[in-house]
């Protein structure tokens, strides 16, 4: 990145919370992306809670392109925010913990071991959760769909009611 800060934000109103979606259009993503940039935090949270401070020199911005994405995925289209590019950082087995999720069809669920297989290290099953716990661009890396052995809902950075939430929405618990 330059010098000078081009974070742009928004915050969504959802059925399951605000969703503070983080753009940066200077960065380069795992999709081609076009002018909101590829998300680089997003949480179900105020923004404080998703980025740290100082965030001051960012800008609430239309994300006109990922605004849309957010309402086709809680209108229904549940496969709609894996159109959405995302870039984070992190050390390579979480990056390909990361990508695995991000196949995972919306309305299905994988456990942290099918997850560690996905993502090419079977019986690490512990990283993978490690990897769902770091990942900084939820929903768009849908950590929700990962799951305990068992098919026990687990945990979720944003509690186990939005988790739940998400993944009724998506059609994975019958209503």
């Amino acid at each position: 990145m330059s010098g000078s800060v081009s974070l742009r934000y928004r915050v969504f109103d959802t059925p399951v919370g605000p969703l503070t979606v983080v753009c940066d259009p200077d960065a380069v993503g795992d999709l081609s992306h076009g002018p909101d940039g590829p998300v680089v935090a997003s949480g179900f949270g105020d923004l404080a809670d998703i980025v740290p401070s100082p965030h001051q020199d960012m800008a609430e911005a239309e994300l006109a392109e990922v605004g849309a994405a957010v309402a086709a995925y809680f209108d229904g289209e549940v496969s709609a925010l894996d159109r959405v590019a995302v870039a984070q950082a992190g050390p390579p087995f979480r990056r390909d913990a990361w990508n695995a999720m991000r196949k995972i069809p919306a309305g299905q669920v994988r456990s942290y071991a099918e997850l560690a297989d996905l993502a090419g290290r079977p019986g690490a099953a512990r990283a993978a959760g490690s990897a769902c716990a770091s990942n900084e661009v939820a929903p768009f890396v849908p950590c929700h769909r990962v799951v305990r052995t068992g098919g026990a809902v687990g945990q979720y950075g944003f509690g186990v009611a939005t988790k739940e939430a998400l993944l009724r929405h998506e059609g994975y618990f019958r209503q």
